[in-house]
């Protein structure tokens, strides 16, 4: 995670010199100390997907740390080539200085929408539809069925692609006919959570067996109206180890809002989930993501950029699904006894997992299931980073990025693919035709049913 580090009073500058201030939306924020500590060594540019396969991509360095030293010139504009950058933010993991760049980028973006971009614009139009994918989710999946059928239709991608620019080669995600939260009420809430929870420490002969275990989970928009199958899984898994869930009322995290300098957009809804999130975490409960951009945002893009009153404690209390099972359970030896029906996977490690250094750890614990084998693909990005590679203009890069994770992918004995990024699993099955599934799913199969119920079937 990268920092930024306020100038210190210690005669090292100049004391007459005065910067303008750059972003309007920053102004609890200096992100000049950060711009300083590039020393151009390029690390960032080398580590750049998209600088890889666009020659015209000025790369993170420029977006970054030399666009804010040219912004101490108020006669320059922002660069309209940060709307190419993907925010896959692997500028920032490379980086040996701590360079804040993703956040030097999101606030750019955010500066050149409101200052340079047409509100009548296509572009602006389909990038704030993209961007908010939670309203109309939840829109859509009113009538799933109907919604499913209209957005398969070979006319309704080419208006798409003529009328708002997004991309006709790819199939749209199918709606679910039930949403997670919809099965979580019907399955009886929290209180039905609470009572498995108890009887599972009770089974598992656990020492607190009357001391509550709570978690708080933040399923995201897709888990919630595409892939219920996630939520439920992460759901039974931290059932079978003591855990009472809770589901507090949440919005979309905002990933893919920063990613489109929709920044008022992503205040909106970092303001509710921080209020809700805090009053979980008043409660005994830690945040559980089972999407890795959502607990990079949760975790580092919210203290970052807001500073509501529990920002803070909702960053240090979020943990992704699998890294909170690892450090508070002893995941590894639940395992050594698990089995599934035999099955390869091809695994890719989502960028914004490998920004938490959260690479590896999924692999290690797949191997220790009878009847998995998981091969990891590479640190190469899928390159659809979320809404990038819905774009027409983006979706010939978003393949040229993918392409080696593609072949990769195909090289190993796998017959199917799995990622905890639901973005990334789309770039994944459209590249290659394969299934993929997320390793909360295979957990489920494993602790939860047992091969005999067919929990296998999950890889």
């Amino acid at each position: 995670m990268s920092e930024t580090h306020q100038p210190t009073d210690d005669g090292s500058r100049d004391d007459e010199f005065e910067p303008v201030q750059v972003f309007p939306e920053a102004e609890e924020m200096d992100l000049r100390p950060g711009a300083d500590d590039c020393y151009k060594c390029s690390t960032c540019d080398t580590n750049c997907p998209v600088a890889e396969v666009d020659d015209e991509f000025p790369g993170p360095k420029f977006q970054g740390p030399e666009q804010w030293r040219l912004k101490r010139q108020d006669d320059h504009d922002i660069d309209d080539s940060v709307m190419k950058c993907s925010n896959c933010m692997r500028c920032d993991n490379a980086c040996p200085s701590e360079v804040p760049l993703s956040q030097m980028h999101n606030t750019a973006r955010g500066e050149y929408v409101e200052e340079n971009m047409s509100k009548l614009s296509r572009e602006y139009w389909r990038n704030r539809l993209l961007s908010n994918y939670g309203t109309m989710a939840r829109i859509g999946s009113k009538v799933p069925r109907l919604t499913n059928f209209v957005m398969g239709l070979t006319v309704t991608q080419v208006v798409n692609e003529k009328l708002l620019g997004i991309t006709g080669e790819r199939t749209f995600p199918a709606f679910a006919t039930e949403t997670f939260r919809e099965w979580w009420e019907k399955r009886g809430g929290a209180a039905a959570s609470r009572e498995n929870a108890r009887k599972a420490r009770t089974r598992r002969d656990d020492s607190s067996a009357d001391e509550r275990k709570r978690v708080a989970y933040f399923h995201g928009c897709y888990s919630n109206y595409n892939t219920p199958e996630v939520g439920k899984a992460m759901v039974e898994v931290f059932e079978h180890f003591g855990y009472e869930v809770v589901v507090p009322d949440q919005r979309c995290s905002g990933t893919p809002m920063y990613a489109n300098g929709m920044l008022d957009d992503a205040e909106r809804a970092a303001e509710t989930n921080v209020d809700e999130l805090g009053a979980a975490i008043e409660e005994g409960a830690d945040i559980i993501a089972s999407c890795t951009s959502c607990s990079m945002s949760l975790r580092q893009e919210y203290p970052e950029l807001f500073d509501f009153e529990d920002t803070e404690a909702v960053a240090e209390h979020t943990w992704e699904a699998l890294e909170y099972l690892r450090v508070h359970e002893d995941l590894e030896d639940e395992l050594a006894d698990a089995s599934v029906d035999s099955a390869d996977v091809a695994y890719h490690t989502p960028c914004h997992a490998r920004n938490q250094g959260l690479d590896g750890q999924t692999v290690e614990l797949l191997s220790g299931i009878d009847g998995i084998d998981a091969h990891d693909v590479g640190d190469s990005c899928s390159g659809i980073s979320g809404t990038y590679g819905w774009k027409t203009e983006h979706y010939e890069t978003s393949m040229a990025i993918g392409e080696e994770m593609f072949e990769h992918m195909e090289q190993v004995d796998a017959e199917a693919g799995m990622t905890e990024c639901p973005t990334c699993a789309m770039q994944m099955e459209h590249g290659t035709g394969y299934e993929i599934d997320h390793p909360l799913e295979i957990l489920s199969a494993a602790l939860v049913d047992g091969p005999e119920a067919g929990g296998g079937d999950a890889a």
